[in-house]
């Protein structure tokens, strides 16, 4: 068993390898065993970011200099935290800022604690995307709060924002995001602005 378990990570090791030698790719994206709700999240879980080898396979990024494209539901946050503080040398970028689809007021304070415990770690970004409600119209007033919020959690040296296309297609045209992310940072610097669509995202995926 143990000659096996360490065959299967030497190959994760060689496959890690193969794709950083292409010159575009950047970081590994992973959605990680999800539970369905906060209430059925179990600390270690197979599959989850607590997992000892799922863990494993994660140190090995920073030896072949790839980010890690993290989505996942806020519940997994903490783990995500987790996962951050111990393993400080890889980047992790939280794709579409933590799915905050319950827009109440108890569901938004649960999101927002999630997001400022991940946000502590210093080696986390987030890419401000994914954030359509479903069953309703992607607009300004109904993300503004999300978009501010993340904004605030992170700074706006962390924070890119992003598309998620075609599932976004749902909520929205591409125009009508992008205009609302506009929108909703009108009252900002230009420096600002120009960080958030353009500039994080080309420093922290590195030009090609």
């Amino acid at each position: 068993m143990e000659q096996s378990v360490a065959v299967e990570w030497s190959n994760v090791s060689v496959v890690l390898g193969g794709h950083a030698a292409f010159p575009l790719v950047r970081s590994v994206r992973q959605k990680p065993k999800a539970a369905p709700s906060p209430e059925a999240v179990v600390v270690g879980a197979p599959g989850s970011m607590d997992d000892p080898r799922f863990r494993d396979g994660y140190r090995l990024l920073s030896r072949h200099g790839l980010h890690y494209d993290l989505q996942t539901p806020w519940w997994h946050l903490g783990e995500a935290a987790r996962l951050a503080a111990d393993f400080p040398d890889t980047l992790v970028i939280l794709n579409h800022t933590g799915l905050p689809s319950d827009r109440s007021v108890p569901g938004l304070a649960a999101w927002r604690d999630a997001m400022a415990a991940f946000a502590d770690q210093p080696n986390t970004a987030v890419n401000i995307s994914g954030i359509g409600v479903p069953g309703q119209a992607w607009t300004a007033d109904l993300n503004r709060g999300v978009v501010l919020e993340t904004i605030a959690l992170f700074g706006v040296n962390r924070c890119m924002f992003a598309s998620n296309f075609p599932v976004d297609s749902l909520c929205g045209g591409f125009a009508d995001i992008m205009n609302g992310f506009k929108d909703i940072t009108a009252g900002f610097a230009d420096n600002d602005r120009t960080m958030l669509f353009h500039d994080n995202a080309a420093r922290i995926y590195r030009p090609v």
